[in-house]
């Protein structure tokens, strides 16, 4: 059955505190208006996520980052739409591709509007183990045949039912339009070695890291809908560690698939994690990119053409050099995208992937080879 939003308008009036917004937005989404157990939910960098303990069982409440997501509406109409064509479909080993579902407000409406004009969803809760690094090559090929099923499954949406919930995503010629605006009135934040060190990456390879888009632009890559944000901890995994599906699906849109794999292979492949730690060094695992190609084009062959393979290499260069733009622009401009908890951080977190983006680098031929290889 096709889920219908129902669109009004947000009054905003004076600011109530945090912990009275949270209460009355759960009560929006609790049976009876009861007010529920309300927990802190994953460690997301946008949205603010809780986990609530009902009468009817437990669901996911989340307050949409209207800094990042200007449309609020756009991000749950979407989620709507997605979510309704996933349902119950499956890949081809007959598995059924696992995602949250809405869950509706009292109201039947599938979002609440505060006070504040801040917008709140509820979504079903799937008990799953988290994966911040993989366990080794099989987990790797599980999650290129979880990628690929779901690229599978949503090549049959029409991309017209879905609107753009982040104009100009994955847009890298718009970020370095971007950055370069915001480089020449920010010099008080670039005199640590570490800032110095991402200015060098940037400008000398901002050439090369666009080749992707201009790929694009060309004609050369096939568009159609994506994840748009498939790092690791975005899979869904069963009790057993097994890979059954996806989460997050605010950034699907239509994109070229390169976009996807470039991502999943940069999150998955970096030996010291999405977020490093102490005594893992930076680097990119071949056999967690063969692994995870393999994976991918056993499910779906036909997927790419030889062409399209070989730009493989472009996007795992090319998103994992825009990951790394993106956290020092927004360093630069003092954090007003990813959530940190001290000034810094977004600055570290861009010196790690222009790191890997070295590392990736220096296994192009390899790295190229196995794209054009895998499965074949």
């Amino acid at each position: 059955m096709l889920l219908i939003l129902a669109v009004t308008t947000c009054q905003v009036v004076p600011v109530m505190t945090r912990e009275v917004d949270l209460r009355r937005a759960a009560a929006e989404f609790c049976p009876d208006g009861a007010i529920c157990r309300v927990t802190p939910l994953g460690s997301g960098n946008i949205n603010d996520t809780f986990l609530v303990a009902a009468a009817g069982g437990p669901f996911v409440l989340q307050r949409i980052n209207r800094q990042v997501f200007p449309e609020p509406l756009r991000v749950i109409h979407n989620f709507a739409t997605i979510t309704n064509h996933l349902r119950g479909r499956r890949g081809r080993d007959g598995a059924i591709f696992r995602t949250a579902l809405p869950v509706p407000a009292r109201t039947g409406a599938l979002y609440f509007c505060d006070p504040h004009g801040e917008y709140w969803r509820g979504q079903t809760y799937l008990p799953h183990s988290g994966c911040r690094a993989l366990s080794g090559a099989g987990q790797a090929e599980q999650i290129g045949r979880v990628l690929a099923t779901f690229h599978q499954l949503m090549a049959g949406l029409d991309g017209q039912a879905l609107a753009d919930p982040l104009p100009g995503f994955h847009n890298l010629p718009r970020y370095l339009l971007e950055f370069d605006r915001l480089r020449p009135v920010t010099t008080d934040r670039q005199g640590s070695a570490s800032c110095r060190y991402c200015l060098e990456i940037i400008d000398r390879d901002r050439r090369r890291a666009t080749l992707l888009e201009e790929a694009k632009m060309a004609g050369l890559l096939t568009i159609q809908p994506i994840h748009g944000d498939p790092k690791i901890d975005n899979f869904l995994f069963d009790e057993n560690g097994l890979a059954v599906g996806m989460l997050d699906l605010d950034t699907v849109a239509m994109g070229i698939v390169h976009y996807d794999l470039g991502d999943c292979l940069r999150s998955c492949c970096n030996r010291a994690g999405e977020e490093g730690g102490a005594g893992r060094e930076v680097a990119f695992d071949l056999e967690i990119c063969r692994a995870l190609l393999q994976g991918y084009f056993n499910e779906a062959h036909g997927l790419l053409t030889a062409e399209q393979r070989a730009f493989i290499f472009d996007a795992v260069l090319g998103i994992t050099f825009e990951l790394g733009l993106r956290f020092l622009t927004d360093h630069l401009g003092g954090n007003s995208y990813f959530r940190v908890q001290q000034d810094g951080e977004n600055l570290l977190r861009a010196s790690r992937q222009f790191r890997l983006a070295e590392a990736i680098a220096a296994e192009e031929a390899a790295i190229r080879q196995l794209a054009l290889t895998a499965s074949l």
